[in-house]
């Protein structure tokens, strides 16, 4: 396996910073796994992290749905879904792939090692999909629920906060 996968060390860190554990580490590995290494490092039954950011973004989507919904009840259906797309564009799943330091445990080749892909926004949002991804095949939907709610803490409320100060700048321009 590439590098020995994690170790046990980072193992532990990551841990502490999902606040979860997995059951199966090989998700986890998969998660962090760019493309780029691959197509340097080809190695049997190793495969790069785009699936579970396919499957991550849906999920994503589905728990901030459902968070949103339950936090606004009184909100229609266009306001939850500004709200959502306030959470889930790719900005914001950077910022918090960020504060996770997601960038530096992932798995990169060398081209993008030296263009500094750790730090680029889409490859953040996409490698914080494929954890999102990893931890729902792992642990299932009530584990992801309580992890994104975990990450995003106060955004639901910054992105509202946001959202109204958005529209109201917009009505009074109208007006």
């Amino acid at each position: 396996m590439i590098g020995q996968g994690l170790q046990h060390t980072a193992l532990l860190g990551w841990r502490k910073i999902l606040g979860y554990t997995f059951q199966d580490r090989r998700f986890l590995e998969e998660s962090l796994t760019h493309r780029s290494l691959m197509n340097e490092i080809p190695e049997s039954g190793r495969r790069d992290n785009e699936r579970l950011e396919f499957l991550g973004d849906a999920v994503l989507g589905l728990v901030i749905a459902e968070w949103v919904m339950q936090a606004y009840p009184q909100e229609l259906e266009g306001e939850l879904t500004r709200l959502r797309s306030a959470l889930v564009k790719e900005r914001k799943l950077a910022e918090v792939a960020r504060g996770l330091k997601l960038g530096e445990f992932l798995y990169l080749g060398k081209g993008e090692e030296q263009v500094e892909g750790r730090g680029k926004r889409w490859m953040l949002a996409d490698a914080f999909e494929a954890i999102v991804g990893a931890i729902y095949l792992d642990g299932g939907l009530e584990t992801v629920r309580g992890f994104v709610r975990r990450t995003f803490g106060a955004l639901l409320e910054e992105a509202r906060t946001n959202q109204r100060l958005l529209t109201d700048a917009k009505t009074r321009l109208q007006e």
